[in-house]
């Protein structure tokens, strides 16, 4: 994809993981998924700016930790999270985003919800958001998942600039 924006700088993205590859075979395909977690985020570690990030590893369910659950499935009860197929066919884009937040493409600001503050990282072409949770001194790869609403795609773009301007004011 040769997409710029007013960078002239694209940052490419892997190809899918798609489970057509696994001849529909939902469960072959999502220990495939999983495992690409476990070298991207367990053996070697996503670095952000400088900072490894840690993992929020409880609870698990069914032998995979509750990052892999964010990061693959949808719901806001943890207990009966559904799996999202545009999700575990991204699940290489996570820590490639975060090990390049620094590109110029990228869209990187912070927001709060609640006390929780949030590195939010967006691909816009690709309509695509990592996020990490911020603790005290550490950072957690909380969820990343496809912007499907052109809604919440130009509230993120708001709230990017005016996180920017807030930058800029300081």
């Amino acid at each position: 994809m040769d997409i710029n924006n007013e960078n002239n700088q694209y940052l490419e993205l892997s190809e899918l993981i798609e489970l057509s590859q696994f001849g529909g075979n939902f469960v072959q395909y999502l220990e495939a998924v999983y495992e690409i977690f476990t070298n991207e985020f367990i053996r070697s570690r996503p670095i952000f700016r400088g900072t490894r990030l840690a993992l929020k590893k409880f609870p698990v369910t069914d032998g995979k930790e509750a990052t892999f659950w964010h990061m693959t499935s949808e719901g806001s009860d943890e207990q009966n999270r559904l799996p999202d197929l545009r999700r575990l066919e991204r699940i290489k884009w996570p820590s490639f985003i975060i090990n390049n937040s620094e590109h110029a493409y990228l869209r990187v600001w912070e927001n709060t919800r609640g006390t929780k503050t949030n590195v939010l990282i967006m691909h816009e072409d690709e309509n695509y958001v990592v996020i990490l949770r911020k603790g005290n001194g550490y950072l957690l790869p909380w969820t990343a998942y496809l912007i499907e609403h052109k809604w919440r795609k130009k509230k993120f773009i708001k709230e990017y600039e005016e996180y920017i301007k807030s930058k800029e004011r300081q």
